[in-house]
């Protein structure tokens, strides 16, 4: 390490001390990070790459762990832009060659699906959209695969009343389409560790592409996006609730480790 990551260990090192005495601090620090990474662009390219894989690292990773799936996609997809800009613009470019056709495939389907959950007295909000770049690339280098070969680019997210709609919501899809043996996760009887609870399903859609569905409550959105910071019982930035307590467990032990650590470096790799 040169005595500028040595520094920069020791501020990571004071930041997890300062989030496990109040909550508040990892959420300003991540605001910051995410406001630095909209406007990355004005820094040289060397900055830009120390940032990049800084925020990828660390940051990205933390909003994860909290919960704050909207700070983390934009986050990942901002530094995938600079630190492999030749993947992403690849991707971005096909995404915009078959934009018309995605977004004709997201009507059609969010068509077919309402008036089904419409016919089975569910009242629901569904939206689809396309994958995020960083996630297609993640597919594309696990599966080894190239673009072209990437079937679930579609996404839907059904939000409804109450959690037997969920399952009642399931069974109508997969009564419409046939799954995709495998694809099925129920998050909502075994949530994740960052306390995501969601019901995902893949299925082959009309056109014979894979489509990917999310199916939960507006309860369970809204901790799905905004993570720790949807938990609004706070005293002076300590979560008050016993159960809110040990879903965040995880932070007490890397003040514990911190004591155990005297060295910056070292604690950063074991974090």
């Amino acid at each position: 390490f040169t005595p500028s990551e040595k520094k920069q260990a020791e501020n990571f090192r004071k930041m997890i001390m300062a989030m496990a005495q109040d909550i508040r601090v990892i959420m300003i620090k991540l605001a910051d990070r995410i406001h630095n990474m909209r406007t990355l662009e004005h820094l040289s390219e060397q900055r830009q790459m120390v940032i990049a894989q800084e925020t990828m690292d660390i940051y990205a990773p933390i909003a994860n762990r909290l919960g704050m799936q909207q700070i983390k996609v934009e986050l990942e997809d901002l530094c995938f832009k600079f630190l492999k800009a030749n993947i992403y613009d690849m991707i971005e470019l096909r995404l915009k060659d078959r934009k018309s056709e995605r977004d004709s495939e997201i009507v059609k389907i969010t068509e077919i699906i309402s008036q089904k959950l419409k016919d089975h007295n569910i009242h629901h909000e569904i939206s689809g959209r396309l994958k995020h770049n960083y996630s297609i690339h993640r597919k594309m280098e696990a599966q080894n695969i190239p673009f072209d070969e990437v079937h679930d680019i579609v996404a839907f997210r059904i939000i409804v009343d109450n959690l037997q709609q969920c399952y009642e919501t399931l069974g109508v899809i997969h009564s419409m389409w046939r799954p995709v043996p495998g694809r099925f996760k129920d998050y909502i009887a075994m949530p994740k560790g960052n306390n995501y609870r969601s019901l995902h399903t893949t299925i082959v859609g009309p056109d014979g592409d894979r489509i990917e569905f999310q199916i939960r409550t507006e309860e369970m959105h809204d901790v799905a996006e905004h993570g720790i910071a949807a938990h609004w019982q706070y005293k002076e930035g300590k979560l008050v609730n016993d159960k809110d307590e040990l879903k965040f467990k995880w932070i007490r032990r890397l003040l514990e480790w911190q004591k155990e650590l005297s060295d910056p470096t070292e604690f950063l790799d074991t974090v």
